[in-house]
């Protein structure tokens, strides 16, 4: 009789290449365990070059700055401004990417002997406007030359009323051009048209960190400083902390980046970070991406969401351990307050949806209210897309003016559909997965159509099918604790480069439990040997596995549990498929 399987979860479960002689080409090139051979062969690694720089890049191996299109300019303005003593304000976005990139210009320009000013914009309430409302304090300071972080490459009209102020502007950014590339000094992205840049995948502080490095090759070359004055390594906390909250890709250049930085995170004298990170109960010594991504990221990303987050660019520059102590419990309370309202208002948002069942069969969802927080909403379109894997777009009206968020699919990029209606936007930017826009209240049911109609006319059915990507199938006997061991080669886990998922076939010998009210706990054999999985957020599925002995097709992550200083193989469970005869 044919086995069947049931579906549980509608999950397309996307099985890997199996190339069996390059797979042992690289088990016995690089001495590593088969199962994590197949992993890269899975993820598409084709030469051993490749693999060798993924597996081993350092430091040594990042590009050079100047091969970004307009540095030399940038740097010979910014020396010139040393030189002259002028004042320079650094205008940063208002996320962790920009807090972090602020943070690393100021200090690294302050270390160099220049004066800097900072400057980060509040704009939780629907206003279009970026650069000019830092004009007046940079008036004020008497400041010569702004240099944007994470921002600016949208901004022409609003760089050239800075200009006519006799004001010089860098723009350093790394979201896509639109359409008129400002008229500055110089423009530093490595996503600018024709840019021979090698990492296109760059984050604001990865740029802003790049302008440093360029600032300290010239002045080491020109006998200005000495090398041992200067170590970049000491920012890279800063760019791993940046790289991460923006999902970077942690591919190449980023992947290196990153690598260092989560060491750097263990000598790192940032007080406030320090300060931060005991709040959220992490250690320096062993953080990983996740630790930033799901606790640190958060608490500074809610100031530039509901609180000011000039406050996070302080915190990154403070030296006094009581007020940073202070300003991380207010990082602290700001992130509960958000958390608060992201609750009400998904409870809102997904209220509405199941009242209008007739949104899922498009393959695009729009919402629009005045309810909404405008700060919130770029992470529930974010949960939206993954949950119901569509392009999502919403917006939170105030005052006349939506302020929308859109988040997207792999198969559906958005810039393009931005720009073909940009006559109905006030603005648009960022990537082709994740972008933001202002819309006058008048013009968004238009609009909603518009995009809808174009994501129905180019998807089909098959794309909005939420997909899991196995990377190898594996046997109960490969999990030991020196297979996971050597699985760190492919760490850090991020955008890009998830954690393997794994999968096999398992019977589950007793029924699961449901912990902390909304998660599964499953007993599972193989061939005599018994593990432990655990299920985030499946709890709804109980039901169906309610009975001993189930034969089980299963993905899952491995990772090592430690439970009163005892260590324990424990399977992360994705997703599963009941076998049936």
């Amino acid at each position: 009789m044919k086995e069947v399987e049931e579906e549980t979860r509608n999950l397309l479960w996307i099985y890997p290449d199996h190339k069996e002689d390059w797979c042992n080409s690289i088990i016995n090139e690089f001495n590593i365990h088969p199962v994590t051979a197949q992993v890269l062969v899975s993820r598409g690694f084709s030469t051993f070059e490749e693999i060798y720089n993924f597996l081993y890049a350092k430091l040594p191996n990042l590009h050079s700055p100047d091969l970004m299109s307009e540095m030399n300019t940038a740097v010979d303005r910014i020396i010139r401004a040393l030189k002259k003593n002028e004042t320079i304000l650094i205008y940063g976005d208002n996320d962790v990417d920009g807090i972090t990139g602020t943070t690393l210009l100021v200090e690294f320009i302050r270390l160099i002997g220049g004066n800097t000013y900072y400057y980060v914009p509040h704009r939780t309430s629907a206003n279009p406007s970026v650069i000019t409302d830092a004009l007046e304090y940079a008036i004020e300071k008497n400041c010569t030359l702004l240099i944007t972080v994470d921002c600016g490459i949208t901004a022409a009209k609003e760089i050239e009323q800075v200009v006519k102020n006799n004001i010089d502007v860098i723009v350093s950014d790394h979201h896509e051009p639109t359409d008129k590339i400002p008229h500055c000094i110089a423009t530093l992205n490595p996503k600018l048209l024709n840019s021979t840049y090698p990492n296109r995948e760059l984050t604001g502080v990865g740029v802003a960190f790049k302008l440093a490095h360029a600032l300290t090759n010239e002045l080491v070359s020109t006998g200005k400083i000495s090398s041992a004055e200067i170590d970049l390594k000491r920012f890279l906390d800063l760019v791993a902390l940046g790289t991460i909250a923006d999902m970077g890709t942690l591919k190449g250049e980023n992947r290196v980046l990153v690598r260092y930085g989560l060491r750097q995170f263990a000598k790192t004298k940032r007080v406030g970070l320090l300060k931060l990170m005991e709040i959220c109960e992490v250690k320096p010594q062993g953080i990983n991406t996740t630790d930033i991504a799901s606790k640190i990221a958060p608490r500074l990303n809610s100031l530039g969401r509901i609180a000011d987050p000039l406050k996070g660019v302080e915190l990154m520059l403070m030296h006094d351990s009581v007020s940073a102590t202070h300003l991380a419990q207010e990082l602290d309370d700001n992130n509960s307050k958000r958390q608060q309202i992201e609750r009400r208002d998904s409870e809102d948002v997904e209220a509405y949806i199941r009242s209008h069942p007739q949104l899922l069969q498009q393959k695009a969802i729009v919402l629009h209210s005045e309810k909404w927080h405008p700060g919130i909403i770029p992470i529930i379109s974010a949960r939206l897309s993954k949950q119901y894997n569509r392009p999502t777009l919403i917006i939170a009206v105030e005052g006349g003016v939506g302020k929308g968020s859109i988040r997207t699919i792999p198969e559906y990029p958005i810039l393009s559909g931005l720009r073909k209606h940009s006559d109905l936007l006030m603005n648009f930017g960022g990537h082709d997965y994740a972008a933001g826009l202002m819309i006058k209240e008048e013009n968004i049911l238009q609009f909603k159509k518009l995009f809808i109609d174009q994501a129905n006319q180019t998807l089909n059915n098959d794309d909005i099918i939420p997909k899991l990507q196995l990377d190898a199938r594996v046997q109960f006997e490969d999990l030991t604790f020196e297979f996971l061991d050597s699985m760190q080669l492919l760490e850090p886990y991020g955008i890009g480069n998830p954690p393997p998922i794994l999968y096999t076939d398992v019977t589950q010998t007793w029924p699961p439990k449901v912990v902390g009210k909304t998660h599964l706990k499953l007993y599972l054999e193989q061939n005599d040997r018994m593990l432990e999985g655990i299920g985030f957020g499946l709890s709804e599925y109980r039901n169906k596995l309610a009975k001993k002995n189930l034969d089980l097709h299963l993905a899952f992550t491995p990772h090592v549990n430690v439970f009163l200083n005892k260590s324990s193989i424990q399977l992360l469970v994705k997703d599963f498929k009941i076998k049936t005869n």
